[in-house]
């Protein structure tokens, strides 16, 4: 790689808690040049940027880049692509650069689509991965609950696709994760029905922010989840 570009880091900054980022993106967070943070176009807010402001420089460069909304695949292609040429400027310009996000950076996140907008453009960007603690890693610990032993095996699924594909994965796996259940939950709700997983599911929202629930009894978990929310579905012993 040219010795002049700067370097993109992906960091995963973790469920929430900022003590459970881990010493290497600590450590790259106290000496890159810039900070990338996502955020909606209607405001700069930026959760995985509050998570990680303990750890960066007081007076460290931060570049909003704002995503509109949308589930038009148009729109966001076009936002990508605006959001990437940013980013490789600053990259060319020999800046070393941050980009946030929460949990792991290969996991549902958005730096999987900036880092793949940015391999699409020809020139040889530096790009290093900082692992980061998923939600449901912090949750099994929150709550004790054993992801998989032995010869199980664990699935991870997304919320957005509470379809019959999902029912029939429910019914073959031993333990199981959904993200995103914020999306389609009443269905969710039912498959855990239909797939008599329901009273070995534990509902959580906003892990170690505020507002936190953790609902052992799916039943008790609020008809309308918050966007930081997720399901362990262990295997009942």
């Amino acid at each position: 790689m040219p010795a002049s570009l700067g370097t993109l880091y992906g960091i995963g900054v973790g469920p929430g808690d900022p003590d459970l980022l881990t010493i290497k993106a600590t450590k790259v967070l106290a000496n890159v040049d810039i900070v990338l943070a996502a955020s909606s176009t209607k405001n700069d807010y930026s959760t995985a940027l509050s998570i990680a402001q303990p750890h960066m420089q007081a007076d460290v460069e931060v570049v909003h880049l704002s995503f509109p909304m949308t589930r038009d695949e148009k729109i966001l292609m076009k936002a990508w692509e605006h959001n990437a040429r940013i980013v490789a400027d600053l990259l060319k310009r020999g800046k070393n650069c941050a980009f946030l996000t929460l949990g792991d950076p290969l996991i549902y996140s958005t730096f999987g689509y900036l880092k793949r907008t940015l391999e699409a453009i020809d020139t040889p960007f530096n790009i290093s991965i900082v692992p980061g603690i998923t939600s449901y890693q912090a949750a099994a610990a929150r709550t004790g609950t054993i992801l998989c032993e032995s010869g199980e095996n664990l699935l991870l699924a997304s919320g957005v696709r509470a379809t019959e594909d999902t029912k029939n994965l429910l019914r073959h796996v031993d333990n199981a994760v959904i993200l995103k259940t914020y999306k389609n939950f009443a269905e969710l709700k039912n498959l855990l029905h239909e797939t008599n997983r329901k009273d070995s599911a534990i509902f959580i929202s906003r892990l170690g922010m505020d507002g936190e629930i953790i609902a052992r009894n799916i039943d008790d978990a609020p008809d309308e989840p918050h966007y930081f929310s997720h399901m362990l579905i262990p295997v009942r012993k």
